[in-house]
């Protein structure tokens, strides 16, 4: 990679940050359309994100995602933030232009766009069991609701968690039917569940146990596991032995890492190099 005085830098805010596919991704993303930026990592402190947010109008920076522990900590020193940034309340990618930071959040964007590449056209009027209350599930359900879902149910051990997220969305998107279900009540709401989705990190390490009882699973469930460095994980693994349609979290990171690029250069992404790069990191 030639980097020069003209070259745009982009990079990612998290802590820690050296496990990150993103630097990997982009940099092979611009190369391929001859783009003369790099994408570097940088490994931001809690207690430093305001001094690094400013840091980048300093440095001439161009943008850069946003990552753990940082989507939330990083709203107060943004100028604008999007609709969906602010519905879902975190940023996972800031837009540097006109001296003025710009909060987006293109991780409801890359589900739904994920869902549109494994052939599912639509979440307009369908019912969605997601399981876990955290920053993904938020995104998720937010996109959802915006894109017109019949009714998102959300469980989580920690009840009040996934209470406070369908308190928000039932405040900012009224229109969708969003409520709790306690975890005992899992079997029998997936009788009536069109999509599953997996959005805690059970599943990420080999030795984790299974989330759920496959025998629960109906053949006709669409089970989305949003954990992505296994290739296939057991919920996968189980569920397609059940005879449901899977889909796998690495398609989301690269739809969501696509919008993010798109965001920076106006120019589109080259997903299938994207996913190509992933799909060698976690083979």
């Amino acid at each position: 990679m030639k980097i020069e005085g003209t070259t745009k830098v982009i990079g990612i805010f998290g802590y820690p940050v050296k496990h990150s596919a993103s630097p990997a991704m982009h940099n092979a993303a611009f190369k391929a359309l001859e783009l003369d930026y790099v994408y570097l990592p940088f490994e931001v402190k809690p207690e430093r994100i305001e001094t690094a947010a400013k840091a980048l109008i300093a440095l001439n920076i161009a943008g850069v995602n946003v990552t753990i522990p940082h989507k939330e900590t990083i709203l107060p020193h943004l100028n604008e933030i999007s609709r969906e940034a602010q519905l879902i309340g975190a940023v996972n990618t800031i837009v540097v232009r006109d001296n003025k930071l710009i909060g987006h959040n293109t991780d409801g964007q890359g589900f739904v766009a994920s869902l549109k590449e494994n052939g599912e056209k639509k979440i307009k009027e369908k019912t969605l069991l997601i399981l876990g209350a955290g920053g993904a599930a938020r995104a998720v359900a937010t996109q959802a609701a915006l894109e017109e879902a019949g009714r998102i149910l959300i469980t989580d051990k920690l009840k009040e968690k996934a209470e406070q997220v369908v308190r928000d969305l039932n405040k900012n998107i009224p229109s969708c039917e969003v409520r709790t279900i306690p975890q005992e009540e899992i079997k029998s709401t997936l009788k009536d569940a069109d999509f599953l989705i997996n959005a805690t990190p059970i599943g990420m390490n080999p030795g984790d146990p299974l989330i759920i009882n496959p025998d629960w699973l109906p053949t006709s469930l669409l089970v989305f596991d949003l954990v992505y460095n296994l290739g296939e994980t057991k919920l996968m693994k189980a569920a397609r032995e059940k005879g449901c349609r899977v889909i796998g979290g690495l398609g989301m990171l690269v739809q969501q890492g696509a919008i993010s690029f798109q965001l920076w250069t106006g120019k589109e992404a080259p997903l299938k190099v994207m996913r190509k790069v992933l799909e060698e990191k976690f083979r």
